[in-house]
């Protein structure tokens, strides 16, 4: 059986109901008879893992999409990013994506080369991402610790 297979089992002993999306390169993934529920509910399509798993998903770019409809149908999610071998909750990865957002805004500024008229809107603009991260983030903190009494013997 694959690693990614044997996380899936292990995580899916420990909460049954949780629906696991593994981010793997440009794309997230889900395993199994979550493939299933999910292909069922957004019309996703089935392919195989191995000759005895399947999985379906769709690109990261759609992230947002998705986690709209996920929470109309009131799904509990989990992500797994593979390359930094972690396991967030639903909010706590897309909290993580704002920050990463942000700080991809920060680094794509050429200080050398503002205006003072330019420097003023970086700075407002500065200010509205920052509030974003604050209003979503709210309750992080309290999944934030149901998380980690979960899954502290976890390894992925």
């Amino acid at each position: 059986m694959s690693k990614l297979y044997n996380t899936y089992l292990e995580l899916k002993k420990k909460d049954k109901e949780t629906i696991y999306l593994f981010k793997s390169g440009i794309f997230f993934i889900s395993l199994d008879n979550d493939a299933y529920i999910l292909s069922k509910l957004f019309h996703f399509k089935i392919t195989n893992l191995t000759d005895t798993v399947v999985k379906c998903g769709f690109p990261c770019s759609s992230f947002n999409k998705y986690s709209h409809l996920f929470q109309l149908h009131h799904l509990s999610i989990k992500i797994i990013e593979l390359e930094n071998n972690a396991l967030y909750s639903f909010n706590e990865y897309k909290q993580n994506q704002y920050v990463v957002d942000l700080l991809e805004f920060i680094n794509s500024i050429d200080i050398n080369s503002l205006s003072i008229t330019d420097a003023y809107q970086f700075i407002e603009d500065l200010k509205n991402k920052v509030s974003k991260i604050n209003k979503n983030g709210a309750n992080i903190w309290k999944e934030k610790e149901i998380y980690i009494k979960n899954y502290t013997n976890l390894k992925i």
